[in-house]
């Protein structure tokens, strides 16, 4: 079983920068990708940032020059520079990973796991 710790989440104000982590534990194989979602009340999961197979990034245009995704593949740990933030940022934030994993070498399967969420709150 995969575990995801994520850390990081807090108040600040706007303009201001925040970190986020996420490391996996588990009998992981590989890892495929790991990202950031955010998601509002009432509203689908939607993707944030995204760091894939070979250190490709994804980012929301709402994103794009403010945040930067990140990995330590040694510590199967994703992280999220957040700078100059908005109150429209005001989100919680999931960590997602998508990987292979497994009991043994020869028990391998892929699986999608969600981290519980970290509140990010923006003040202006």
């Amino acid at each position: 079983q995969v575990q995801l710790v994520e850390s990081g989440g807090g108040l600040v104000q706007a303009g201001g920068s925040l970190r986020l982590s996420c490391a996996a534990s588990g009998r992981i194989f590989s890892v495929n990708a790991m990202g950031w979602y955010r998601q509002a009340p009432g509203k689908q999961r939607e993707l944030v940032a995204e760091s894939t197979l070979g250190e490709s990034t994804n980012y929301s245009d709402s994103v794009k020059g403010r945040f930067t995704i990140s990995r330590d593949n040694a510590k199967n740990t994703v992280y999220l520079q957040m700078n100059s933030l908005k109150p429209e940022d005001t989100d919680v934030y999931y960590c997602n990973f998508r990987g292979e994993v497994g009991t043994t070498i020869w028990l391998r399967w892929y699986e999608e796991v969600w981290g519980q969420g970290t509140l990010v709150t923006v003040s202006s």
